[in-house]
Protein backbone atom coordinates (compact mmCIF):
# COMPACT_ATOMS: atom_id res chain seq x y z
CA UNK A 1 0.00 0.00 0.00
CA UNK A 2 2.57 2.45 1.06
CA UNK A 3 4.36 1.59 -2.37
CA UNK A 4 1.52 2.37 -4.45
CA UNK A 5 0.76 5.62 -2.28
CA UNK A 6 4.27 6.73 -3.10
CA UNK A 7 4.05 6.20 -6.88
CA UNK A 8 0.82 7.89 -7.36
CA UNK A 9 1.89 11.07 -5.67
CA UNK A 10 4.94 10.82 -7.69
CA UNK A 11 2.56 10.60 -11.04
CA UNK A 12 0.55 13.57 -9.73
CA UNK A 13 3.78 15.83 -9.00
CA UNK A 14 4.59 15.51 -12.69
CA UNK A 15 2.71 17.94 -14.18
CA UNK A 16 4.32 20.16 -11.58
CA UNK A 17 7.33 19.34 -12.08
CA UNK A 18 7.63 19.83 -16.07
CA UNK A 19 5.35 23.01 -16.05
CA UNK A 20 8.69 24.74 -13.90
CA UNK A 21 11.00 23.34 -16.03
CA UNK A 22 11.61 24.67 -19.72
CA UNK A 23 12.75 21.04 -21.43
CA UNK A 24 12.99 17.67 -19.82
CA UNK A 25 16.56 17.05 -20.40
CA UNK A 26 19.89 19.08 -20.30
CA UNK A 27 22.47 17.24 -22.21
CA UNK A 28 25.98 17.81 -22.51
CA UNK A 29 28.50 16.09 -24.82
CA UNK A 30 32.42 16.33 -24.09
CA UNK A 31 34.79 15.45 -27.12
CA UNK A 32 38.20 13.90 -26.50
CA UNK A 33 40.83 16.02 -28.43
CA UNK A 34 43.99 14.33 -26.56
CA UNK A 35 47.25 13.59 -28.43
CA UNK A 36 46.20 10.37 -28.52
CA UNK A 37 43.76 11.38 -30.97
CA UNK A 38 45.10 12.44 -34.59
CA UNK A 39 43.34 14.36 -37.27
CA UNK A 40 41.68 11.78 -39.14
CA UNK A 41 40.38 10.48 -36.18
CA UNK A 42 39.69 14.06 -34.71
CA UNK A 43 37.64 14.54 -38.54
CA UNK A 44 35.70 10.63 -37.85
CA UNK A 45 34.47 12.12 -34.22
CA UNK A 46 33.08 15.25 -35.59
CA UNK A 47 31.61 14.07 -38.74
CA UNK A 48 30.44 11.21 -36.77
CA UNK A 49 28.59 13.30 -34.04
CA UNK A 50 26.66 15.63 -36.76
CA UNK A 51 25.30 12.69 -38.64
CA UNK A 52 24.28 10.86 -35.48
CA UNK A 53 22.28 14.25 -34.43
CA UNK A 54 20.60 14.04 -38.13
CA UNK A 55 20.04 10.77 -38.29
CA UNK A 56 16.15 9.56 -38.32
CA UNK A 57 16.40 7.42 -35.44
CA UNK A 58 17.81 10.23 -33.19
CA UNK A 59 15.58 12.56 -34.28
CA UNK A 60 12.45 10.78 -33.69
CA UNK A 61 14.48 10.86 -30.24
CA UNK A 62 14.79 14.74 -29.79
CA UNK A 63 10.77 14.94 -30.46
CA UNK A 64 9.40 12.25 -28.98
CA UNK A 65 7.98 14.70 -26.93
CA UNK A 66 6.77 18.35 -25.94
CA UNK A 67 9.44 19.44 -23.50
CA UNK A 68 12.45 19.92 -25.62
CA UNK A 69 16.76 18.77 -24.81
CA UNK A 70 18.85 21.51 -24.46
CA UNK A 71 22.24 20.69 -26.16
CA UNK A 72 25.80 21.64 -25.16
CA UNK A 73 29.23 19.97 -26.41
CA UNK A 74 32.85 20.66 -25.72
CA UNK A 75 36.07 19.47 -26.46
CA UNK A 76 38.96 18.42 -23.41
CA UNK A 77 42.41 17.15 -23.74
CA UNK A 78 44.93 18.68 -21.09
CA UNK A 79 43.90 20.63 -17.76
CA UNK A 80 43.59 23.88 -18.86
CA UNK A 81 42.40 23.40 -22.63
CA UNK A 82 38.85 22.86 -22.57
CA UNK A 83 37.30 24.84 -25.33
CA UNK A 84 33.05 24.75 -26.67
CA UNK A 85 32.02 23.33 -29.72
CA UNK A 86 28.28 24.61 -28.94
CA UNK A 87 26.75 26.27 -26.53
CA UNK A 88 23.76 25.85 -24.72
CA UNK A 89 20.30 25.46 -27.65
CA UNK A 90 17.15 24.64 -26.91
CA UNK A 91 16.92 21.40 -29.51
CA UNK A 92 12.89 22.62 -29.82
CA UNK A 93 12.36 22.69 -33.85
CA UNK A 94 14.26 20.16 -36.60
CA UNK A 95 16.14 23.67 -37.46
CA UNK A 96 17.74 23.75 -34.45
CA UNK A 97 18.80 20.00 -34.63
CA UNK A 98 20.00 20.99 -37.87
CA UNK A 99 22.16 24.06 -36.69
CA UNK A 100 23.64 22.38 -33.88
CA UNK A 101 25.03 19.21 -36.35
CA UNK A 102 26.24 21.87 -38.77
CA UNK A 103 28.02 23.87 -36.17
CA UNK A 104 29.84 20.41 -34.86
CA UNK A 105 30.70 19.49 -38.33
CA UNK A 106 32.17 22.86 -39.45
CA UNK A 107 33.91 22.89 -35.94
CA UNK A 108 38.01 22.55 -35.61
CA UNK A 109 39.79 21.16 -33.07
CA UNK A 110 40.91 23.87 -30.55
CA UNK A 111 44.08 21.59 -29.38
CA UNK A 112 46.38 18.23 -29.98
CA UNK A 113 49.44 18.31 -27.89
CA UNK A 114 47.93 17.83 -24.75
CA UNK A 115 47.27 14.58 -22.47
CA UNK A 116 43.94 13.19 -21.08
CA UNK A 117 43.51 15.24 -18.18
CA UNK A 118 39.56 13.54 -17.60
CA UNK A 119 38.51 14.98 -13.91
CA UNK A 120 39.37 18.74 -15.29
CA UNK A 121 37.20 17.51 -18.18
CA UNK A 122 34.19 16.38 -15.94
CA UNK A 123 34.73 20.01 -13.52
CA UNK A 124 34.41 22.18 -16.56
CA UNK A 125 31.20 19.71 -17.79
CA UNK A 126 29.91 20.34 -14.17
CA UNK A 127 30.08 24.40 -14.11
CA UNK A 128 28.34 23.97 -17.47
CA UNK A 129 25.18 22.98 -15.77
CA UNK A 130 25.59 26.11 -13.96
CA UNK A 131 24.32 28.24 -16.69
CA UNK A 132 22.36 25.55 -18.37
CA UNK A 133 18.28 25.96 -19.34
CA UNK A 134 16.10 24.79 -15.81
CA UNK A 135 15.53 20.99 -17.38
CA UNK A 136 14.16 18.35 -15.51
CA UNK A 137 17.30 16.06 -15.69
CA UNK A 138 21.01 16.27 -16.70
CA UNK A 139 23.43 14.07 -18.02
CA UNK A 140 26.96 14.28 -19.50
CA UNK A 141 28.52 12.14 -22.03
CA UNK A 142 32.58 11.23 -21.78
CA UNK A 143 33.61 10.25 -24.88
CA UNK A 144 37.27 9.21 -24.87
CA UNK A 145 39.88 6.97 -26.57
CA UNK A 146 42.24 6.79 -23.52
CA UNK A 147 42.50 6.65 -19.77
CA UNK A 148 43.28 9.43 -17.12
CA UNK A 149 46.77 10.58 -16.95
CA UNK A 150 46.88 14.10 -16.03
CA UNK A 151 45.33 15.44 -13.04
CA UNK A 152 42.68 14.33 -10.71
CA UNK A 153 40.53 11.64 -11.79
CA UNK A 154 36.80 11.08 -12.24
CA UNK A 155 35.79 9.87 -8.73
CA UNK A 156 38.04 13.05 -7.28
CA UNK A 157 35.92 14.91 -9.47
CA UNK A 158 32.60 13.88 -8.53
CA UNK A 159 33.28 14.47 -5.14
CA UNK A 160 34.35 18.48 -6.00
CA UNK A 161 31.78 19.12 -8.29
CA UNK A 162 28.30 19.24 -7.99
CA UNK A 163 27.58 16.23 -9.78
CA UNK A 164 24.98 15.29 -7.40
CA UNK A 165 21.95 14.99 -10.03
CA UNK A 166 24.27 14.70 -13.10
CA UNK A 167 24.47 11.15 -14.58
CA UNK A 168 27.53 10.39 -16.92
CA UNK A 169 27.23 8.10 -19.47
CA UNK A 170 30.64 7.03 -21.75
CA UNK A 171 31.53 6.28 -25.42
CA UNK A 172 34.25 4.85 -25.33
CA UNK A 173 36.46 4.72 -28.42
CA UNK A 174 38.57 1.31 -28.30
CA UNK A 175 40.84 1.41 -30.53
CA UNK A 176 44.18 -0.16 -29.83
CA UNK A 177 45.53 -2.90 -28.68
CA UNK A 178 47.51 -0.92 -26.10
CA UNK A 179 44.03 0.60 -24.88
CA UNK A 180 42.59 -2.64 -24.87
CA UNK A 181 45.45 -4.19 -22.30
CA UNK A 182 45.62 -1.40 -19.83
CA UNK A 183 41.40 -1.74 -19.81
CA UNK A 184 39.75 1.10 -21.10
CA UNK A 185 36.75 -0.21 -20.73
CA UNK A 186 37.04 -1.41 -17.07
CA UNK A 187 38.46 1.82 -16.26
CA UNK A 188 34.80 3.33 -17.60
CA UNK A 189 33.02 0.91 -15.44
CA UNK A 190 34.47 1.71 -12.41
CA UNK A 191 35.30 5.08 -12.42
CA UNK A 192 34.01 7.52 -15.05
CA UNK A 193 30.29 6.21 -15.39
CA UNK A 194 28.31 7.98 -12.41
CA UNK A 195 24.54 7.98 -11.31
CA UNK A 196 21.04 6.35 -11.59
CA UNK A 197 21.24 4.46 -14.98
CA UNK A 198 24.47 5.50 -16.43
CA UNK A 199 25.52 3.30 -19.02
CA UNK A 200 28.64 3.45 -21.68
CA UNK A 201 28.72 2.34 -25.56
CA UNK A 202 32.10 0.96 -27.31
CA UNK A 203 32.95 2.18 -30.54
CA UNK A 204 35.26 -0.25 -32.28
CA UNK A 205 37.81 2.61 -33.17
CA UNK A 206 36.76 6.01 -34.92
CA UNK A 207 35.74 4.34 -38.20
CA UNK A 208 32.93 3.29 -35.84
CA UNK A 209 32.30 6.42 -33.81
CA UNK A 210 29.30 7.37 -35.75
CA UNK A 211 27.54 3.95 -35.54
CA UNK A 212 27.78 4.01 -31.29
CA UNK A 213 27.16 7.72 -30.99
CA UNK A 214 23.56 7.33 -32.89
CA UNK A 215 23.22 4.61 -30.11
CA UNK A 216 24.02 6.31 -26.99
CA UNK A 217 22.16 9.70 -28.25
CA UNK A 218 18.46 7.74 -28.91
CA UNK A 219 19.10 5.98 -25.45
CA UNK A 220 19.81 9.29 -23.89
CA UNK A 221 17.45 11.90 -25.14
CA UNK A 222 14.29 9.65 -25.28
CA UNK A 223 12.03 10.16 -22.89
CA UNK A 224 11.89 8.24 -20.05
CA UNK A 225 9.19 5.32 -19.43
CA UNK A 226 7.66 5.80 -16.26
CA UNK A 227 8.38 2.99 -13.73
CA UNK A 228 11.57 1.97 -15.72
CA UNK A 229 13.76 0.42 -12.82
CA UNK A 230 17.03 2.30 -13.24
CA UNK A 231 20.72 0.42 -14.18
CA UNK A 232 23.95 0.99 -14.93
CA UNK A 233 24.78 -1.21 -18.12
CA UNK A 234 26.76 -1.72 -21.07
CA UNK A 235 25.66 -1.20 -24.89
CA UNK A 236 28.33 -2.36 -27.99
Amino acid sequence: MLRTASLVIGLLSLPLAASAAGCRLALVLAMDVSSSVDATEDTLQRKGLAAALISDSVRKAFFASDLPVALAVYEWSGRYNQEMVLDWLMIDSQAALLTAAETVAASTRSHNDFPTAMGYALGYGANLFERAPQCLSKKLDMAGDGQNNEGFGPQLAYAEFPFDDVTVNGLVVNAADFEAEVGLISFYQGEVLHGPGAFMVIANGFDDYERAMKIKLEREVAPPAIGALPQQENAG
